[in-house]
């Protein structure tokens, strides 16, 4: 039924401005009641990083950036919605425009530079909505003029744990000049240490251990891959998020908007963030699990995330061309994959063709 409206609704919808579209869709989820979704199929049932998920398709940050509607998110039925990025105060981000579709491509380009309305209004709807259930995570981002970044993490991390399913680490945007600088080893283990000792601080006496993860770049080489895995495994993160936007603009591109600066999402970017993905996921060695992002939009690019190394997957730019319905389409068609496949746990397919994936075989 919401594909169907969708169908109807897109050639409106994509004649408004792509920021003014999105703020209503936002806005529209927000008021809404909440939908109910059914029960998922129990094959799609998954652990990770010590929750448990009803299905392993998380809607992705960037859509609902200051927490306004989870739980109308939730109603779509993903089985975790991460919000933000948040930043520990508020700004503006960017002048507009700086968001721009590529219909041809299905892909979009933003540069939207992490405008929040902080990590107190963000907290202030945590709190509302405790007791309500569904896997809520946040990302975290720092503010622009910030002289000492790492200290936001930290701040937001003491700020947003005890209210938080889990906290991601987010120095892979591109729209933040310098952000990316912090995904260097030694600066990236500085910013870890005083991400989770502030997550311990706050959370301390509760019984709690929010999980902190960390978002990483398509664009790294495999020698800056190397030394975040390294920072992340030695520092004891509980998970990587694979991957954010790109700064790349593929060959293949034909709409005139790949001109826009920005970070690249949607269709595009799938197959070199699945090849880091899977990069990703011999690096790690099974010491954490990771969550597939980029150029998902079907059950069948969602399953090669998964057996590239993927223990949940995320979308969002793919919502803009295929509508709201997308996460139970993508739902149904795993869960088929998985009972063809004669498995009890789609998660059993984790990693299976990680080593041809990395090598770009697949």
């Amino acid at each position: 039924m919401l594909s169907h409206l969708f169908a109807l609704a897109r050639p409106l919808v994509h004649r408004m401005d792509a920021e003014a579209a999105h703020r209503l869709t936002v806005t529209a989820l927000a008021a809404a009641p909440a939908l109910r979704p059914g029960a998922d199929d129990p094959v799609l049932a998954t652990e990770a990083f010590g929750l448990s998920f009803p299905n392993p398709v998380g809607l992705a940050a960037g859509f609902d950036k200051n927490a306004e509607a989870v739980d109308g998110a939730l109603g779509l039925g993903f089985g975790f919605v991460e919000a933000g990025g948040v930043t520990p105060l508020p700004q503006p981000g960017n002048p507009r425009p700086r968001v721009f579709r590529l219909i041809e491509d299905e892909a979009v380009i933003n540069r939207y530079g992490l405008n929040s309305e902080g990590m107190e209004a963000v907290a202030k709807r945590l709190v509302a909505r405790q007791g309500r259930g569904g896997i809520v995570g946040i990302n975290l981002g720092a503010n622009k003029d910030s002289a000492d970044r790492a200290a936001d993490y930290a701040i937001l991390a003491r700020r947003l744990a005890p209210l938080a399913d889990f906290l991601t680490i987010n120095v892979s945007s591109p729209n933040t000049p310098g952000l990316r600088d912090l995904q260097a080893e030694n600066a990236l283990d500085d910013l870890v240490a005083r991400t989770l000792a502030a997550r311990d601080e706050a959370v301390s006496g509760s019984g709690k251990r929010t999980p902190i993860l960390l978002k990483i770049a398509p664009d790294l080489t495999l020698p800056e891959l190397d030394g975040m895995v390294a920072v992340a495994r030695r520092r004891g993160i509980d998970g990587m998020v694979v991957s954010n936007t790109t700064i790349a603009r593929p060959a293949s591109l034909l709409s005139p908007a790949r001109a826009e600066t920005g970070g690249l999402s949607g269709k595009p970017l799938f197959a070199a963030s699945t090849r880091i993905l899977a990069q990703t996921f011999l690096r790690v060695e099974g010491q954490f699990p990771l969550v597939g992002v980029g150029g998902i939009d079907s059950a069948e690019t969602a399953f090669a995330k998964i057996r590239a190394g993927a223990t949940l997957v995320q979308f969002y730019s793919a919502m803009v061309f295929k509508g709201p319905g997308l996460a139970k389409e993508i739902k149904a068609g795993l869960a088929t994959k998985a009972r063809r496949a004669g498995l009890s746990r789609l998660n059993a397919l984790v990693g299976r063709d990680a080593a041809v994936i990395a090598r770009g075989e697949a």
